[in-house]
């Protein structure tokens, strides 16, 4: 499942990954560090809702 960032508009999609924020793809949504932030503006995962 994709989450998308309230602010921005950022998808994130566990296919993908985060490649700059050393996140690997395969990784789901629940699994990201409780500190990742959106690599587009910085906001954090409690401003992500599913897609």
């Amino acid at each position: 499942m994709k989450y998308v960032c309230g602010m921005c508009g950022y998808i994130y999609d566990p296919a993908v990954g985060d490649a700059d924020g050393g996140i690997a793809p395969g990784v789901e949504f629940a699994d990201l560090p409780e500190d990742w932030v959106c690599p587009l503006c910085g906001a954090d995962k409690s401003e992500f809702k599913p897609e």
